[in-house]
């Protein structure tokens, strides 16, 4: 595979992570087996989305666990396999470590306290997707890899000591509750700087701070421009602040600025 398409791109990781995509495409061609990316994060998934689109690959899945995962792998399959094969055979790829806390316990720790937990033991964050958590405890998506790691390693720590730590199949995953509050947010307009600096409680320096470090998805698709004009419809995510949700647009207060009806995701 011609490897001059990465002189297209400018920054030095996204070059490296693309080569390790190229990489990915070529042991499937040649060995004729499933391969997959460790997860990657909602910009890293665009850039890869768009390379191999670019490339014109098409026997690849894109996956999380769940559909509105926030962070997925790319799973890359030979000719002979079709996508509902792969599918079905993801628990050979991805695992989930289920944490259920004692009744002392329960509703104590947030998803902050379970990722920091699986950081403390060494464990790369790439190899660890999205961690769905209710009030009894978490399901952390992993790298199959990892999952005999985790769960011989887990208990170790003081918060889980007392915890009960099992390794369970993907199609076990808790159910995903989207818990969204409505809140009202008053703009000067309807510039992405604007808006990011309300959502994200911010100084409007700040938000474009925020913007400026790619970490603002508008409908999951980075965006950098601060003039960008958000509208009723938009599902706006920046990276550490939470995603949202654009429901409508109220109207106008008597100095005219703009009244926004959001959903926040909780």
């Amino acid at each position: 595979m011609n490897r001059e398409i990465l002189n297209d791109y400018r920054e030095k990781d996204d070059k490296i992570l693309l080569a390790q995509i190229l990489d990915k495409i070529e042991m499937v061609e040649n060995k004729n087996k499933i391969e997959h990316t460790d997860f990657l994060d909602m910009a890293q998934i665009e850039l890869v989305q768009k390379f191999i689109n670019k490339i014109k690959v098409e026997n690849y899945i894109s996956y999380g666990g769940f559909e509105q995962a926030e962070r997925k792998m790319f799973v890359i399959y030979p000719e002979k396999f079709n996508s509902e094969v792969v599918l079905k055979n993801l628990s050979n790829i991805v695992q989930i470590i289920r944490i259920e806390l004692p009744d002392d316990l329960k509703g104590k720790y947030t998803h902050r306290d379970y990722l920091g937990a699986v950081i403390k033991l060494g464990v790369k964050r790439e190899k660890v997707g999205d961690i769905v958590v209710d009030n009894n405890g978490a399901d952390i998506i992993v790298d199959k890899d990892i999952s005999k790691f985790l769960l011989e390693n887990l208990s170790s720590l003081t918060r889980f000591s007392k915890s009960t730590i099992t390794a369970t199949n993907i199609e076990n995953l808790r159910p995903v509750e989207i818990r969204k509050e409505e809140i009202e947010i008053i703009v000067s307009s309807l510039r992405l700087d604007n808006v990011i600096s309300e959502l994200a409680r911010c100084s409007r320096n700040k938000a474009l701070d925020i913007i400026n470090m790619e970490r603002v998805f508008i409908n999951f698709q980075n965006e950098t421009k601060k003039t960008k004009q958000i509208k009723a419809g938009d599902m706006i995510t920046i990276r550490g602040k939470g995603r949202f949700y654009i429901k409508e647009l109220l109207g106008q207060t008597k100095s005219g600025r703009t009244i926004i009806k959001v959903e926040k995701f909780i």
